[in-house]
């Protein structure tokens, strides 16, 4: 690890500090760090530089608005590619929060979020883009419960930075 050294005027430093101090950081390389890596992963977002992305979108919907429920079902059944998993909360007796967890080409998973939160009745949309590399690989688990046991294709997700 290499060590960097700054400057900053009394004011920023202050600031700084007071940002630490709230976000509970036990020192100022670990929010640095943070903030660069915020950066550089938003950076590269923006200008499309990377190529897949693990994904958060969440977003609030009233479940009585007329076929909601049914076409956003149907939005995440044609890109059943794009969407591991979901988690669907009532919160009233008119609203649900529901959230997507999505992996896939940055572009598409964009346009799968935009989509969503388009829809007529979709408030509080948001989507937390993490950029990844995906690294597909072969392996045995190792155990074998049936003579054509064959090693498992996985991909593996690293987060960039």
């Amino acid at each position: 690890m290499s060590r960097v050294t700054i400057s900053l005027d009394d004011k920023l430093l202050e600031a700084f500090d007071a940002y630490i101090k709230r976000k509970s950081y036990e020192n100022r390389s670990e929010a640095i760090r943070d903030l660069l890596r915020r950066q550089l992963e938003q950076d590269r977002l923006e200008e499309n530089q990377t190529e897949h992305t693990v994904a958060c979108l969440s977003y609030v919907f009233n479940h009585h608005q007329r076929e909601l429920a049914r076409r956003l079902t149907q939005i995440q059944h044609s890109h059943h590619d794009l969407v591991l998993s979901t988690l669907h909360i009532h919160l009233d007796h008119e609203n649900c929060f529901e959230i997507a967890i999505l992996q896939g080409n940055t572009i598409d998973v964009r346009c799968f979020a935009e989509t969503t939160i388009a829809e007529t009745g979709v408030r509080h949309g948001n989507l937390h883009l993490v950029p990844a590399e995906i690294a597909r690989s072969r392996h045995d688990h190792g155990h074998h419960h049936h003579p054509h046991d064959h090693p498992h294709l996985h991909d593996h997700i690293h987060p960039k930075t």
